[in-house]
């Protein structure tokens, strides 16, 4: 304790200097925090009343939500944010957005554990308590690896499947879950669909979560746009996939956040909104989140580092370091909680870096490296300070004081008695998901210049190249051969040229990731509606190559047999659609991918018959399995089949060979008639095949990723693990 005493009484002193009038002079253009009604004047700790707030909750029978009414005893923290930044008035004919029926939510000793998450414990939270109220903005606030994500998710029940919760959350006062639609939930980084407006976009994540008529969801896309203010960039494409120009990183972090408002919920959970944002753009989210909170949704969210501004938009804040609850209350009480433990906040200074300052573990580093430095004012003063010794007087303080005894209260008062459950707002059927899904892909492959027309200009061009190196080839005996390499050559090579659409199947994947994690789609929805919609632009590929090339290498001029060659090539595009969705799957990572897949080809090439006939190949893998799992062996063959099976070769005046016969040194093909089909219904099957996988992979790859604890299990005793 005399050492917490004197590194407090040391800090204290290096901030009353560097707050001092005679050291530091506050500059013109500096925004800080200050009081109502007194012109850039910076808070005073010193002479600085108790926050005191008279919080009266009244739980409406038969209603929607808590009605929170707060009664301050001094000048509040909303009359701070009025005198800081005034609301422009409303122009005439402007709409006003409805209100939304917030919910109270509670969490009670909740503690995280992730084995082997933490070098010093397996404790990512640590017994932490406290509550949300409708029409407020409550924080959680904390350094890097504080444990603020995982109290959040902890919170709106979507840890990971490896962590274990204790403790309590409720809802209005009951421990239920939060069903579908009556919560919200944003991740840090959120995959958008660069080739859909804003509008766009909006209305089909509209289509998939609502159910209803579609005009309809029109009202609730308009005020979600109106709720985010993103009425001027409504008919903007959001970018950032093939367009060069998109939308700025701010607007983009808005339209995520308006994806979930198309529900209209009652709680709304935000990863770290201000992520990747500058100080103007932070600015301007955080007046549209407190805009939004004034509409009566219950705000919870994290947040790294904040400017003074933004600070002062917070009602309450949860302040964490390595899963330790530091501070839970009024924003402008955490600032006294800080003085009061010998921690003020610099005069210059904004209150959030000051509070990162002190409970940062990282900054011991730089004191280490700074030790034996001297600045322009002499000492570091700024940095003088042990980070644990700060967050043990800081965690005691808390602990013994008002706020903490405060907190208990409210907990109790607002779970003393249940309040009305949430109602789920039911969801789009799966046939409408699946419907909406194949429009929306196949609008966006219609804009998608880079990864689908130019892919079709692509292979057009190979099969010109291919074509018109094997021109002219006759149908002498001598030309079976050089064939036999052309039709090899444009399998493979078209093949291989697939893979360009690798980073387009990723995003695609992590589009349905994040839908998935919020119940918006499923695996099985995904699969299909990626599947028809992938059909006609295959279906385009193969038909505009086939004609380049079955005519320049001089195939048979029989349009059954080229609709069969049409054919043949759709079905080893589908497959190789379908081994690309896998391989992207397993690795959801475009350098991965492309290697694996790589690899993948060439062995499939080299074990496909031409360099080596199959029935000489080595029998132990390259025959079985490598030959058989390989897609070239069946198309290439079924083209060979559907070329010669029933054509013969004159051998001098009176001896002739069939195209079986002629093909045996270069090719191995089966003499039945019905083969070729036979290899046609192997690849449709394969497709199906690889269908099946990509499901099972998304179920245990993706879906493990983006797995949920139910609120459910709160129902359990807190002594066993949830």
């Amino acid at each position: 304790m005399e050492e917490i005493q004197s590194q407090s009484d040391n800090y204290r002193s290096s901030s009353s200097s560097a707050s001092s009038p005679a050291s530091r002079v506050p500059s013109s253009n500096f925004f800080y925090l200050r009081k109502p009604g007194l012109h850039r004047q910076p808070i005073s700790f010193e002479d600085s009343p108790e926050w005191d707030t008279d919080i009266d909750v009244r739980l409406e029978e038969g209603g929607d939500s808590i009605n929170v009414a707060t009664t301050p005893a001094s000048p509040s923290l909303s009359k701070l944010n009025s005198g800081s930044l005034p609301s422009p008035p409303l122009p005439e004919g402007a709409v006003v957005a409805r209100k939304i029926a917030g919910a109270s939510v509670v969490w009670k000793d909740l503690t995280v554990t992730i084995k082997g998450k933490r070098k010093y414990s397996d404790k990512v939270v640590k017994s932490s308590s406290g509550y949300a109220l409708p029409g407020t903005m409550t924080v959680i606030m904390g350094p890097a690896k504080s444990g603020k994500s995982t109290l959040l998710r902890a919170i709106a029940g979507r840890l990971h499947h490896s962590a274990r919760m204790y403790g309590e959350v409720f809802v209005n006062g009951a421990k239920s879950r939060m069903c579908y639609g009556s919560y919200g939930f944003v991740e840090r980084e959120t995959a958008l669909i660069g080739s859909l407006t804003v509008q766009e976009y909006l209305y089909y994540s509209a289509l998939l979560q609502l159910p209803g008529f579609f005009c309809q969801k029109k009202s609730v896309v308009e005020d979600a746009i109106r709720a985010m203010s993103l009425s001027d960039y409504a008919n903007k494409l959001i970018g950032g996939h093939c367009y060069f120009k998109g939308l700025p990183s701010g607007e983009r972090r808005r339209v995520s956040i308006a994806r979930e408002l198309v529900m209209r919920p009652h709680i709304l959970f935000i990863d770290e909104p201000l992520y990747h944002l500058d100080s103007v753009s932070a600015l301007l989210m955080m007046v549209t989140l407190k805009k939004l909170a004034s509409m009566g949704c219950t705000l919870i969210f994290t947040i790294y580092q904040s400017s003074t501004e933004v600070f002062g938009l917070f009602d309450r804040i949860c302040l964490l370091s390595n899963g330790n609850t530091l501070f839970f209350g009024e924003t402008l009480s955490c600032l006294q909680h800080f003085s009061n433990a010998g921690f003020p906040c610099p005069i210059m200074q904004s209150p959030s870096d000051h509070f990162l300052r002190a409970i940062n573990t990282d900054f011991d580093r730089i004191i280490a490296m700074c030790k034996n430095w001297q600045d322009d004012h002499g000492d570091f003063s700024s940095v003088n300070m042990d980070t644990a010794v700060a967050i043990r007087t800081l965690e005691a303080t808390y602990k013994s004081s008002a706020n903490a005894a405060a907190v208990e209260t409210m907990i109790l008062r607002l779970t003393e008695r249940e309040g009305p459950l949430l109602k789920s707002k039911g969801k789009a059927s799966n046939a409408t998901r699946i419907a909406v899904l194949t429009w929306r892909s196949l609008l966006t492959m219609s804009r998608e210049w880079k990864y689908y027309w130019l892919r079709l200009i692509l292979y057009m061009l190979l099969a010109l190249c291919i074509g018109t190196v094997f021109s002219g080839l006759g149908h002498s005996l001598s030309s079976v051969v050089a064939r036999v390499a052309a039709i090899f050559v444009f399998v493979s090579f078209t093949s291989l040229l697939s893979i360009a659409g690798v980073p387009a199947l990723l995003n695609e994947i992590k589009i349905y990731a994040c839908e998935e994690s919020n119940r918006h789609s499923g695996a099985l929805v995904f699969l299909l509606g990626q599947l028809l919609s992938s059909i006609p632009f295959l279906f385009l590929i193969s038909i505009s190559s086939s004609l380049v090339l079955y005519f320049l290498i001089g195939l048979q001029d029989e349009f059954s047999l080229l609709m069969y060659f049409v054919l043949n090539f759709f079905a080893c595009l589908l497959v190789n659609e379908g081994l690309m969705l896998v391989i992207t799957s397993l690795w959801q990572h475009v350098f991965w991918s492309v290697s694996t897949l790589v690899t993948i080809h060439v062995v499939m090439m080299l074990s496909a018959g031409y360099f080596r006939i199959r029935s000489v190949l080595p029998g132990p893998v390259w025959t079985y399995p490598v030959s058989y799992i390989a897609f070239h062996t069946y198309s290439i063959q079924g083209l060979l089949e559907n070329e010669y099976l029933e054509t013969s070769f004159a051998v001098g005046e009176v001896r002739s060979i069939s195209g079986l016969q002629a093909l045996r040194s270069a090719y191995d093909i089966s003499p039945d008639s019905n083969s070729k089909w036979e290899n046609l219904l192997v690849l449709f099957l394969m497709a199906i095949g690889y269908r099946i996988l990509v499901l099972v992979v998304l179920h245990f790859r993706v879906g493990k990723n983006e797995s949920i604890v139910k609120f459910c299990r709160c129902n359990r005793d807190t002594d066993n693990p949830r």
